[in-house]
């Protein structure tokens, strides 16, 4: 599969900035009834964002329904080993995905909230931050 990343951007760099503050949205589930919830500000790449999606399939065995509720939409730069400073910024290496404290970051329905809790966690341990699953009281 390929990496998530925008089709196209208005401007091909950004600075890197602050991730200041909780979410200002998001923080609720929306689609499915159990989902996983940030605690702690982070970027989180696209190679990271795919790891646990790929966890979440492959322990629900592509049961229920999977929502990526985050996109990696700030690219971030990275000039070459061994090479001197200045000479202007370097190119775009990844793709990131700023995540505040609060955000839900993937939802799931459709199966046993066990099921649905081990595999945000195995989800959870492939990402740079700590989480929370968080369910709908039904």
């Amino acid at each position: 599969m390929n990496m998530l990343s925008p089709k196209k951007t208005k401007y091909r760099k950004q600075h890197k900035g602050r991730i200041h503050g909780h979410t200002k949205g998001n923080a609720m589930l929306n689609f499915g009834n159990y989902g996983l919830k940030a605690l702690e500000p982070e970027r989180i790449t696209s190679r990271q964002i795919e790891a646990a999606r790929k966890t979440i399939t492959r322990y629900l065995k592509r049961a229920g329904r999977l929502w990526i509720r985050i996109f990696p939409d700030v690219p971030v730069t990275k000039k070459p080993a061994e090479v001197r400073m200045g000479k202007g910024k370097g190119s775009v290496e990844f793709w990131v995905c700023r995540v505040k404290p609060g955000r839900i970051m993937f939802e799931v329905d459709g199966i046993p909230h066990q099921d649905a809790k081990r595999a945000m966690e195995l989800a959870a341990a492939k990402l740079p931050i700590k989480c929370k699953f968080v369910s709908r009281d039904i």
